[in-house]
This record gives structure tokens, C-alpha cells and sequence, in this order.
């Protein structure tokens, strides 16, 4: 496969990318024999835009996507766009125009694409304007993220950046209040004021922030645990908090 192609497989994955980008796509093959009516629709997408459709066996499929689930649908389409620290202020502006206030996610070293896949999913949900990452040793937009992120990895920009700490203070700069996930901290995400411009933090798997992400936050807020677990779920946290701004917001617009 060239390089500016990719694999996009799953029915949310590529019924979204039909949505958002039609052009994109090259070819498709279809599971044999599966020609049911949650694949027909794509199958009728594809005729309309002259896309290539072939009826394959499972195994072709199952070669293809490494043995992922693909629920019988696999799409060569060519590469999407890729974001940088230098479209973050287009997006902002962007979003400005729609009078929403920032508010993005930040993955600090997010390296399992099921869990990218998943905040992604959040993300979309909550209304986030953009994900940002560092291009090092964090998670990239995969045909595995596709599929778990159901079609937000479609609509979510996800921003590689070169130097983390130096996007934070940039958005410090534009008014954006950073606020981080740290367990240490004493203060609980119930208990502070989460209704402005925003930027939530969420460490790694298992290490959380790093040290110099955590000391360039404005705040620190932890969820309240009362079981023996002692953490989350980086994309299961992400979700409780992006949801959480999103109560903030509700109760201010209707106050």
C-alpha cells in the first residue's frame, strides 16, 4: 500500500468517512455472502461514486486488518488530512466563529490505540474542538482507531505537536486554562470551576503526566474513588471530566 494510503475498516469507520469525504476512498472489499442490509448501504455509496467494490472471503479480510474486527467491510482510501501545532489557532478560530468557547483534550503519551480510539469517541460526543498529542511516543490515527473511535476520528482533529509544554503555554497565551488529572492532588474535579475556555490533561496509561506537563498545568483535579481500584481507564476518566465541563457549560448558558 503507498504511503499517503491507509486501511479504514468497520461499518461506523467507513460509513463516516462516506459522510465526511467521499473522494478519499479507492477501493472496498465486502465479505462474500454478507450482503445484508447494514452493509447494503455502502455497498449502494460505492456504486454511486464509481467506487470499486469486490466480494472477498473472510480470510482476505481478516490478512488485511492483522485480524481485527472489521464486520465484514475493509476500505483502501487515501490519506486524511494531518494536524500540527500550527493549525491549532485555525481551529480555535474556527470554532470561534460558531461562538464556542475552546475547549480541547490533551493526551500526555497515550500509546494504545483502543484507548485513543475511545476519547476520541468521547471527544465527538462532548463537543471538543480538537485532541492534542505529542508525535513521540503516543498513539496515531490508525485503521484500529477508526474503527473504535465509530466515525469521530472523521470529525476530531487530532494535532500531533513537537513540544507539548510549549502548546500548553501557547494556549495559556490565547486565555485557555489548563486543568490536569493527577491523583495526587487534593482537589476534587466536583469542586472547581470548569465553565471557561479549556483544555483538560489526561495522562498515560498507568504513569499519568509527565512531570514537566503536570507543572504547567493551572490546576490539578482528581476523581473522588471509593472503591479499591485505584484509577481509571485513561478514556473512561476522560469522559467523566470532558462531561463534567459540559454539565459547567449547561448550567451557565441557562443561569
Amino acid at each position: 500500500m503507498a504511503k499517503q494510503e491507509e486501511l479504514v475498516f468497520g461499518i461506523h469507520a467507513v460509513s463516516a468517512l462516506f459522510e465526511q469525504a467521499p473522494e478519499r476512498f479507492i477501493e472496498i472489499w465486502l465479505l462474500k455472502g454478507r450482503e445484508d442490509e447494514r452493509l447494503l448501504p455502502i455497498i449502494n455509496l460505492a456504486r454511486k461514486y464509481g467506487i470499486s467494490a469486490q466480494l472477498v472471503q473472510r480470510k482476505v479480510l481478516d490478512d488485511k486488518c492483522d485480524g481485527e474486527q472489521h464486520q465484514g467491510i475493509v476500505a483502501r482510501v487515501k490519506q486524511g488530512k494531518q494536524y500540527n501545532e500550527n493549525d491549532i489557532e485555525d481551529i480555535l478560530q474556527a470554532a470561534s466563529a460558531k461562538n464556542q468557547s475552546p475547549f480541547l483534550l490533551i493526551l500526555d503519551g497515550v500509546t494504545d490505540p483502543h484507548n485513543l480510539g475511545a476519547c476520541l469517541r468521547n471527544a465527538d460526543a462532548a463537543g471538543v474542538q480538537a485532541i492534542i498529542v505529542p508525535k513521540d511516543k503516543a498513539a496515531k490515527i490508525t485503521a484500529t482507531v477508526r474503527k473504535v473511535a465509530v466515525g469521530a476520528a472523521e470529525t476530531v482533529p487530532l494535532v500531533q505537536v513537537t513540544n507539548l509544554v510549549r502548546t500548553m503555554k501557547q494556549l495559556q497565551g490565547m486565555g485557555v486554562w489548563i486543568i490536569g488529572t493527577a491523583g495526587e492532588t487534593d482537589t476534587c474535579l466536583y469542586d472547581v470551576k470548569l465553565d471557561g475556555p479549556m483544555a483538560l490533561v489526561m495522562g498515560a496509561e498507568g504513569k499519568g503526566m509527565r512531570r514537566l506537563t503536570r507543572e504547567h498545568c493551572d490546576q490539578l483535579v482528581k476523581l473522588p474513588m471509593s472503591g479499591s481500584v485505584s484509577s481509571l481507564n485513561v478514556s473512561v476518566a476522560s469522559g467523566i471530566c470532558l462531561f463534567e465541563i459540559v454539565r459547567q457549560r449547561l448550567v451557565k448558558s441557562i443561569a
